[in-house]
């Protein structure tokens, strides 16, 4: 069997090795050509895998190691008979872990109160869902919008304009499809309330970049953390240098996230081939440097969240990181855009962090649980 993966999929040689000859390629380089002879397609969210890319392959299973699937053309993988898995909820935790960083970031900032912020969370699947029980678990006050669940559900969902109406917060964890594509244009954009902060750690085009330019702008009172945009890897400039926070679309890139995505698509592959997974990701999975904090009782609460979740990931570092490629030629910017992912750094997932707590302290208690941190 023959297997094709991109560079960045990692410890694909320990989970995929025992069934055939593995090769890497960079996720935008992979062509037809490249698929002579290959079997097995291992992808991230950068290549389109589609009819033009597939038609005349002998390619029978294609594999993402990410949550999203709107580089897959599935109506063709049914058409062609091509079995296909993504990873869902791989790196969810990662993002979450984002948001909270960049919650403090604009915090820190604006000189606000976390806890007195109206929160809107747009899309509550395997991401939105985690921070809407994370923000929730902190006694912060949260509206969910997801169309799709209320649908199904029904439940204590509600629309997009009473989160533009209500929270000064929105934090966008939708899909991208032909429903969720400039999601918020400009017309949505500039209903959104004074002081407001928008994250969007989804797909760039769910929100539309050049409407989004305009606005901050004309409005110096609105913060915007982008961390995925239209037309990756090339940038609009202008707009990034307008964001509070700006990334390289890392927001998920947890080691935990990424090793994940791979061990479950492993598992879903073995599946197609109808054996039992031999490889476990646990084995795998390296320490933690940081084992533990200790508090004392009396810590201040506002003090404890930024040190646990700073402890863990501050994504004032690959705003920095970023921020030092926007200089350079177009064609420099889009290299470095993709180099800052291929070379990322180690980062781990604060539900990884264990908490002991020194004396009785009921609500930092609560904020560790809703951290999802281990209290020891």
């Amino acid at each position: 069997m023959r297997i094709l993966a991109d560079e960045n999929i990692p410890l694909v040689d320990a989970f995929f090795a025992g069934f055939g000859d593995i090769r890497r390629l960079p996720g935008r380089s992979i062509d037809r050509a490249a698929l002579e002879g290959v079997d097995v397609l291992l992808v991230r969210s950068v290549t389109r895998v589609d009819r033009n890319l597939l038609a005349g392959s002998p390619v029978r299973f294609v594999g993402t190691c990410t949550i999203g699937t709107d580089h897959l053309d599935l109506d063709y993988f049914a058409e062609a008979g091509i079995a296909w898995s993504s990873a869902p909820g791989c790196n969810a935790r990662g993002v979450v872990d984002y948001v909270l960083g960049s919650l403090l970031a604009l915090a820190e900032r604006c000189g606000a109160d976390l806890s007195k912020r109206h929160y809107g969370v747009v899309g509550a699947g395997q991401v939105g869902g985690r921070l809407v029980e994370v923000l929730k678990g902190l006694g912060w006050q949260v509206l969910v919008c997801d169309p799709p669940r209320q649908a199904a559900e029904g439940g204590d969902f509600v629309s997009l304009e009473t989160i533009l109406a209500e929270c000064d917060t929105i934090s966008l964890h939708t899909p991208l499809d032909a429903g969720t594509r400039h999601l918020l244009d400009a017309e949505r954009l500039a209903r959104l309330r004074p002081g407001a902060w928008l994250i969007n750690a989804s797909r760039g085009a769910v929100v539309d970049n050049r409407a989004l330019r305009t606005l901050l702008e004309s409005r110096d009172d609105v913060q915007a953390v982008l961390d995925v945009w239209e037309g990756e890897p090339e940038v609009d400039v202008a707009l990034a240098r307008l964001c509070r926070l700006a990334t390289p679309h890392i927001a998920g890139y947890s080691l935990e996230g990424k090793l994940r995505g791979t061990a479950q698509i492993y598992q879903a592959f073995c599946s197609h081939l109808g054996q039992s997974p031999q490889v476990q990701l646990d084995e795998l999975m390296p320490p933690a440097w940081l084992s533990a904090i200790e508090l004392d009782a009396g810590t201040p609460p506002d003090w404890a969240l930024a040190t646990l979740c700073r402890a863990v990931y501050d994504p004032r570092r690959d705003d920095a990181d970023f921020r030092r490629s926007l200089y350079d030629d177009p064609e420099t910017r889009r290299l470095a855009f993709d180099a800052l992912r291929k070379g990322y750094p180690v980062r781990r997932e604060i539900d990884g962090l264990r908490v002991r707590l020194n004396g009785d302290a009921p609500e930092l208690a609560r904020l560790v649980r809703a951290l999802g941190a281990t209290l020891l």
